[in-house]
């Protein structure tokens, strides 16, 4: 995922978008993720309690930052997971345990915006985020 793109500047764009547009914006966002090895999509790095497949697999860079692989059997999904890692991709562990996702996310309004099923598996995202950065700090 390049980070050429801010949480920020989607928000902006998406709160000007009817709800069509934004699932493809979701849909978009998915597609800028880092490719991700097959070998990587495990049981070890599933996501539990995700509707669709969903797997994030953390490496750390030389200086320490964490930088997430994911992946989705599910455009929508993966457009999800690639939301969630803005707000945390390529920062160092402590700073993303000082993040609040949730609520970086909150103006988005993804339960109202998606169904229920696409939704019930973001806290169990974000909390797989938050416990490998604990691992690493």
């Amino acid at each position: 995922m390049t980070q050429s793109t801010t949480l920020d500047e989607v928000r902006e764009e998406y709160d000007f978008l009817d709800s069509d547009d934004r699932y493809r914006l979701l849909i978009d966002l998915g597609q800028t993720l880092d490719d991700m090895p097959d070998a990587l999509k495990t049981d070890a790095t599933l996501v539990r309690g995700c509707s669709a497949s969903v797997w994030v697999y953390p490496t750390q860079l030389v200086d320490g930052r964490l930088h997430f692989l994911a992946d989705s059997n599910a455009a929508i999904t993966k457009g999800i997971i690639a939301l969630v890692l803005l707000a945390v991709q390529d920062r160092m562990p402590a700073e993303i345990l000082t993040t609040d996702i949730t609520a970086e996310l909150a103006s988005f309004d993804l339960k109202n915006q998606l169904s229920s099923n696409r939704t019930q598996g973001i806290p169990n995202m974000i909390a797989l985020i938050r416990e490998t950065a604990e691992r690493y700090s």
